[in-house]
């Protein structure tokens, strides 16, 4: 019985330079039950940001298979491919990637609006994961009145807007100092241990290493279950 939430079978993304093939990820065998916290470890250029891509249904593979929660991501359309980002997964990034023009509220609540869910009742759990993550008083602040630590936590609070089963963070502590960065990750760990969410952390730090259930390991699109 494959009760596997994420499953990847030969999974291979190469990009296509004029004549020339870059690998990004190359022969992925995978499985990740739900409720798993992953840390993915591997050095920059080893195809991290690359497999949290085709995870997250912003990148198709070049061949092998991919499902996640049931849905086979090769071969969906991509009507389908964006109601899987809406309604499956909550992607958090190095960058934070927040629109500098609009309000941490504003923020967060954008990816359920752009999804068509009533504004009140977007805008109330807003508020609920925005006071769990300590920002309450910072609803009307803009991202460049913020620090670095709140700005990720923003960031978390709009990946968690659509109760995704699915967290992926891409580098999360990358733009963070220790201290902040440690909240972060202690943060996306409550979500797996209290909220019950399937976590896949990519870092080249060994912040999350003690929390993980597993640690996998990428080098030159390889994956190994070791560092060696």
């Amino acid at each position: 019985m494959n009760d596997s939430f994420i499953r990847a079978e030969g999974l291979t993304r190469i990009y296509r330079l004029g004549p020339t093939e870059v690998v990004g990820v190359i022969d992925i065998d995978l499985r990740i039950f739900p409720g798993e916290l992953v840390v993915l470890k591997g050095d920059s250029g080893s195809g991290k940001s690359t497999l949290l891509a085709l995870l997250g249904g912003l990148d198709r593979p070049t061949r092998g298979e991919l499902e996640v929660a049931g849905r086979n991501l090769l071969e969906a359309t991509p009507a389908q491919l964006n109601t899987y980002r809406r309604e499956i997964v909550g992607m958090v990034f190095q960058s934070f990637n927040l629109l500098p023009t609009l309000t941490v509220l504003e923020n967060v609540c954008l990816p359920a609006l752009l999804a068509g869910r009533p504004h009140e009742a977007v805008k109330e759990r807003a508020m609920e994961w925005l006071k769990w993550l300590g920002l309450s008083s910072r609803l009307g602040h803009y991202p460049g009145q913020l620090s670095g630590g709140e700005m990720q936590r923003t960031a978390i609070a709009r990946a968690l807007i659509n109760d995704p089963r699915l967290i992926l963070a891409d580098e999360p502590t990358g733009n963070l100092d220790s201290r902040n960065g440690m909240a972060v990750i202690e943060l996306l760990a409550e979500l797996n241990s209290r909220f019950g969410r399937t976590v896949i952390i990519a870092t080249h730090s060994a912040l999350a290493d003690h929390l993980a259930n597993r640690r996998l390991f990428l080098r030159d699109g390889h994956m190994t279950e070791s560092a060696a």
